[in-house]
């Protein structure tokens, strides 16, 4: 009788993100960016795909991090995975009136500046001002709040009790954050490998992409009833008061079916953002996010991703459709090698049992200039690793961010990058290499410095590996052929269609009643996402009214 061989697994692919921490300056260039490209148009003025916070602080939406207050994620019940929201039953009852959505207060009110007063004041003793209007009716307004407020109020003791990751934690630490620094830690859709937001959708509208696990809404089906904003524990669905349809990250799909990195990666100014391909077993997902103990989900996420470099995997993969240049590129991807390989890059929140697909490598930097102020050598291998536990941001802080609480990883993490630095001081002062550094945190020297390479020295092309896009399934090689429209052409959405809403100049003014033929002047135009930077298309620029004629 012949032996049965083994089943391979089930293989998907999955486009990630990894953020390191250490060397975001804050200077919000990627949010602006991705502001100016996705939600520079009317019924998105509160709305940021990609927001920067400052830690500690209660973020945005204030207190998005407090599940007992808005049920966001999953949560075990009699050992099966349910929303937080509730069954089915419990989401039908809230559909008209859900108190767990969040108010325009939780975000911010939009506002702008009355600069015709400015400008058009009559001469005279005062000085003229521009004073602040809402971005929603027009209407004078408070400017309160606003996306990074954290920032501005400098770790303000009223403001930070509010932080939920802060609640969690002893009195004692709270007494110490007088001597903390701030961090930033920018955010984005996770585009989870289980997403909370599909499942609550009561319309079917928000779906995961199977050739590239992107997370999108279908507008055509979006009904508008916004179980998907209480579902997110990252509260990264947003309304759209003006269309009425969700809206979400997109991760960029244009850019990366084109091989292209996301507008925010491509901005970014501290080179923190890493796009790669990571190949996970599907048939895992619910049984890694459904363990009993909190602080295991991170290990238990970890087992479901693939090695792309064994063999078994890889044949499996092409079985499953997906084509060899995905494998290549998830054997060369940046975020595989971070994730699983050196394991310095942390999930946000896996306690929400979603399966995070944006990871995080934690700050270390402090630590350098601590020791440094106290007289000890900061680059000292002893020095640092003695030192990781006396962080000016404490452990436990970063693990209730990244581990559900767990501080070995964090630690884990913080000692390989210590390790990193003291092994690459040694090499630049010209002195003998110690291996023993190397060691001391599991790795040897020919990973710590490819780790360093990657960190340190990386060029766009291997910080960047996305394959072009394939249609999922059919097992073709070739990236996806052009199409005559885009799904982003629609009414209020970032396409030019003739038919659209007032252009980007109104998101910089007070509302005001649309013209008559308003986007007609948009006939003609060319679409700026379909661009591919080369020559000057047709429509670029608006036509003469000789042209015209």
């Amino acid at each position: 009788m012949p032996r049965r061989q083994p089943s391979r697994p089930r293989v998907m692919a999955q486009v990630a993100m990894v953020m390191n921490l250490d060397k975001c300056i804050g200077c919000h260039t990627c949010s602006v960016t991705c502001k100016q490209t996705w939600t520079n148009r009317s019924g998105t003025e509160y709305v940021w795909f990609n927001n920067v916070e400052t830690r500690p602080g209660q973020g945005y939406p204030r207190g998005y991090e407090d599940q007992d207050k808005w049920k966001g994620g999953w949560h075990l019940k009699n050992g099966r995975l349910v929303p937080r929201t509730g069954g089915r039953a419990r989401r039908l009852a809230r559909l008209f009136a859900n108190p767990e959505l969040p108010s325009l207060d939780d975000y911010y009110q939009p506002w702008t500046y009355d600069y015709d007063n400015l400008t058009t004041a009559p001469l005279g003793e005062d000085l003229p001002t521009a004073p602040p209007r809402s971005l929603i009716d027009g209407r004078p307004t408070a400017v309160t709040w606003g996306p990074n407020w954290d920032d501005d109020l400098g770790g303000g003791p009223e403001h930070l009790a509010g932080d939920p990751v802060l609640a969690k934690m002893t009195e004692k630490v709270r007494l110490e954050y007088e001597q903390a620094f701030m961090f930033y830690l920018p955010r984005i859709c996770e585009h989870c490998l289980n997403p909370s937001c599909v499942a609550v959708c009561p319309s079917g509208a928000m779906y995961k992409r199977v050739e590239d696990g992107i997370v999108l809404v279908d507008q055509d089906r979006c009904r508008g009833w916004r179980m998907c904003v209480s579902g997110c524990p990252y509260k990264k669905v947003y309304f759209n008061h003006r269309s009425g349809k969700a809206e979400k990250c997109t991760f960029c799909y244009p850019r990366i079916e084109a091989g292209e990195p996301t507008v925010c990666s491509e901005t970014c100014v501290g080179r923190l953002r890493y796009l790669g391909v990571l190949l996970y077993d599907p048939d895992k997902v619910g049984e890694a996010a459904a363990v009993p103990d909190e602080k295991d989900l991170y290990e238990a996420q970890l087992g479901c991703f693939l090695d792309p470099d064994d063999p078994e995997v890889a044949r499996a993969a092409e079985e499953s459709g997906i084509p060899h240049d995905w494998i290549e590129a998830a054997r060369r991807s940046p975020v595989h090698a971070l994730i699983t390989r050196y394991k310095v890059a942390l999930p946000l929140h896996p306690e929400y049992r979603t399966m995070p697909m944006v990871w995080y490598i934690p700050p270390l930097s402090p630590v350098v200039d601590a020791l440094t102020a106290t007289g000890h050598d900061g680059e000292e291998p002893a020095n640092l690793f003695g030192a990781i536990d006396t962080l000016r941001i404490p452990v436990s802080y970063l693990a209730e961010l990244f581990t559900a609480g767990d501080p070995e990883p964090v630690e884990a993490a913080l000692c390989r990058l210590a390790a990193m630095r003291s092994h690459m001081r040694r090499i630049n002062l010209g002195e003998e290499r110690d291996p023993a550094i190397a060691r001391a945190v599991g790795m040897d020297q020919e990973a710590i410095e490819g780790m360093y390479r990657l960190l340190a020295l990386a060029k766009y092309e291997e910080r960047y590996v996305i394959p072009t896009g394939y249609a999922a399934g059919s097992g073709s090689t070739g990236s996806a052929g052009p199409t005559d429209t885009c799904s982003l052409d629609a009414d209020g959405l970032p396409g030019m269609m003739p038919d659209g809403f007032p252009g980007a100049d109104d998101f910089h003014a007070p509302p005001v009643p649309a013209p008559s033929g308003a986007g007609a002047g948009l006939a003609g135009r060319f679409n700026l996402l379909n661009w591919n930077g080369r020559g000057r298309p047709g429509g670029l620029f608006p036509r003469h009214a000789e042209e015209q004629r």
